[in-house]
């Protein structure tokens, strides 16, 4: 029996994906992780992409019975928690302690009801772009990237509390600056580009090996 892949998160993960056919998830890395290990493992795995795109951590976990339960997932991976910043500029933000504790409520509920399910836990990240960076207000890409760094360490504390994989993204696309520009990596500062999706399939993938 082929094993399931769910990917969760925000508008990252959902990268367009249709919201009638799971064999469309999007041009983003659920798909790019698809092709590669269902070119490498035929008929092995089976993946869904039910990625929101807007989504904060509330919403994700107000998701839980419908898009995580009922599919009863042997592996997922989440990324979420930049929405929860970003909202805040039109106040609508999660906040960092309602933010761990929902994270931490979402963790323990997906342990509990399917305890064989393999958890990978994906940290937010942002970079300089036109999202993310106000000319009106100077102090807008500071507060967008303490807010964000805040949050991939609270998801980072909520994978350790649970002995789980924690994937740190910003690391990676920040070692990306080095070489190319982050208008390269990112259309805004938080979407990828088809580059920056590439970054996070090959560290998605360089984890599912640990713990497949």
């Amino acid at each position: 029996m082929s094993k399931v892949i769910l990917f969760q998160g925000d508008s990252i993960t959902d990268s367009g994906r249709s919201r009638e056919y799971d064999c469309y998830g999007g041009y983003g890395y659920p798909t790019l992780i698809k092709a590669q290990l269902g070119y490498e493992k035929p008929g092995e795995y089976v993946f869904y992409n039910r990625g929101v795109s807007g989504n904060r951590v509330l919403d994700l976990y107000s998701r839980i019975v419908c898009d995580i339960l009922n599919i009863k997932p042997d592996y997922i991976s989440i990324l979420i928690g930049v929405n929860d910043v970003w909202h805040g500029f039109v106040g609508n933000g999660t906040g960092l302690k309602r933010y761990e504790k929902v994270y931490t409520d979402l963790i323990a509920d997906i342990k509990e009801e399917l305890p064989n399910t393999k958890i990978m836990v994906l940290g937010p990240f942002v970079l300089q772009g036109t999202g993310t960076v106000s000319e009106e207000d100077p102090q807008h890409w500071e507060i967008f990237k303490n807010g964000v760094t805040d949050m991939a360490e609270a998801a980072k504390r909520v994978a350790a509390k649970f002995s789980l994989p924690f994937v740190d993204l910003q690391e990676k696309f920040d070692e990306a600056c080095k070489k190319a520009p982050a208008d390269y990596w990112t259309v805004d500062g938080v979407h990828p580009t088809a580059m920056g999706h590439e970054i996070i399939k090959r560290v998605w993938l360089d984890t599912f090996d640990k713990i497949k």
